[in-house]
């Protein structure tokens, strides 16, 4: 039999292998991972006889064996991105703790108007959960969320899909959340152009995401008057930040990624000396978001509780996220070494069915599992060996990859999510309303942005 038709049979076992147990048996995607890369690893050897089991030497050069392409894989992808997953936690916990994600909801609320208070909830959402996990951006907006819904006498299940939709738009999307910086890194993808990008195709998602709640959502009541009022809310913090330093922390780090990448274009539109290096330095994501980290520490007081409790709590979600992304990319070197990439690439070439290849992956993944991320990381390591053969190789086409990765990896939210539980118990639906709402809610979205998706790629590919 053909050795890339046995890998392709055996990325197929392996793939099964993931969802059965992150869904079925609830194993941690970590360990999960870990273990799929290596027993891929082994069956593409004892089958195939590639990659070898221990590293070989041929033509003068070492072939990596299956142990070492998984520790060589785990260390280079937190070499890639580590820090830059850290420090996008580190912000967005000095953001819902200082209050500006509160801030930032009440400032966008003033612009847009209370008579249209579910899409300005969407646009908050938007906002806050770039850099703010979209399950933590709920819990700190559903106060406000049910004071709008009571001033405007709207349903609370218009104004909670709205939210949610909102926050899911760029949590999938837009880094530094990392599930998109995850996989930007497995795909080699720019990180300011997926950042410009992302931000213009999640537009599409959020307006999904909103008509569908205004449209379907009234369909259902739920009395917003429950809960702790914005008001009580806001008073549990001694000291709100102004609007400008509460947007600053995160407008200016991706103002100076997109600066960086810009002023890496061939064309050297900032010249080639001094002004080019200073923009590629401090735009360095590691740099950008260190500057943001900074800023928003200003807005905390400098307390020893912030850089010792609320660092250390976002070191430790972080490193959840961490280990998940490193594990997915054991998985990424080992089919990377065993040649299925090429072989499947060449095949799903000839689909020509594009981007709606790594959407569809993606979305297969994250209804079978539940987690956005994990199907980010997931879907970005098996697509990552295929790119030239599915003909995806300039920096733009790389980012529209992880984009329509993203859109798929919000298709659909339903009871296997922790993110739907969320929703569902702050905003006190049943689990039917939660199916009609926020897994209906959650496949439109996920079309939007992939509409958004293909308009872009029209531009750029």
């Amino acid at each position: 039999m053909n050795v890339g038709l046995i890998q392709t049979f055996i990325l197929l076992f392996t793939i099964a292998f993931i969802i059965y147990l992150t869904a079925k048996l609830k194993v941690n995607a970590f360990l999960v991972l870990l273990l799929s890369a290596l027993l891929y690893g082994l069956l593409s050897y004892f089958l195939t006889g590639t990659p070898p089991l221990l590293d070989v030497k041929k033509d003068d050069k070492v072939v990596q064996g299956v142990i070492n392409l998984i520790t060589g894989g785990f260390g280079s992808t937190l070499t890639s991105i580590g820090i830059v997953i850290i420090l996008g936690t580190i912000l967005g916990y000095f953001l819902e703790k200082s209050g500006a994600a509160i801030v930032m909801a009440e400032s966008i609320l003033k612009i847009v108007g209370k008579k249209n208070s579910p899409l300005a909830i969407g646009i908050a959402g938007y906002i806050v959960s770039i850099p703010v996990f979209c399950d933590s951006g709920f819990v700190i907006l559903q106060a406000l969320n049910r004071s709008l819904a009571q001033a405007a006498g709207i349903s609370l299940a218009v104004m909670a899909t709205s939210l949610s939709m909102g926050l899911y738009s760029t949590h999938c999307l837009v880094p530094p959340t990392p599930g998109p910086i995850a996989a930007a890194g497995n795909i080699g993808a720019d990180l300011g152009l997926v950042i410009m990008l992302g931000l213009l195709a999640s537009i599409p998602a959020l307006l999904a995401g909103w008509f569908f709640s205004i449209k379907y959502g009234k369909k259902i009541n739920i009395d917003p008057s429950a809960g702790m009022s914005f008001e009580e809310l806001k008073k549990s913090f001694k000291k709100l930040p102004s609007p400008a330093m509460s947007f600053l922390p995160i407008v200016l780090p991706l103002i100076l990624i997109a600066l960086n990448s810009i002023a890496s274009f061939p064309t050297n539109p900032f010249g080639t000396k001094l002004v080019k290096q200073i923009l590629v330095f401090i735009g360095n994501p590691n740099i950008a978001l260190l500057i943001g980290v900074f800023i928003a520490s200003i807005m905390t007081g400098w307390k020893k509780e912030v850089f010792d409790g609320w660092v250390g709590e976002a070191i430790k979600t972080s490193a959840i996220i961490l280990v998940i992304t490193a594990a997915g990319g054991s998985l990424g070197s080992v089919l990377r070494a065993s040649g299925v990439g090429n072989y499947l690439g060449n095949i799903l070439a000839k689909l020509n069915i594009g981007l709606l290849l790594p959407f569809i992956i993606a979305a297969a993944i994250k209804t079978a599992q539940g987690s956005s991320t994990v199907s980010l990381i997931t879907t970005s390591s098996i697509l990552a060996p295929m790119l030239t053969s599915l003909g995806f190789v300039t920096t733009p086409q790389k980012a529209l990859v992880v984009l329509a990765i993203g859109a798929g990896s919000m298709v659909v939210s339903h009871a296997n999510d922790s993110y739907f539980w969320v929703v569902a118990k702050f905003s006190d639906m049943d689990v039917g309303q939660g199916y009609r709402l926020q897994t209906l809610g959650s496949l439109v979205t996920g079309i939007g942005a992939l509409i958004g998706v293909l308009i872009l790629s029209i531009f750029f590919m």
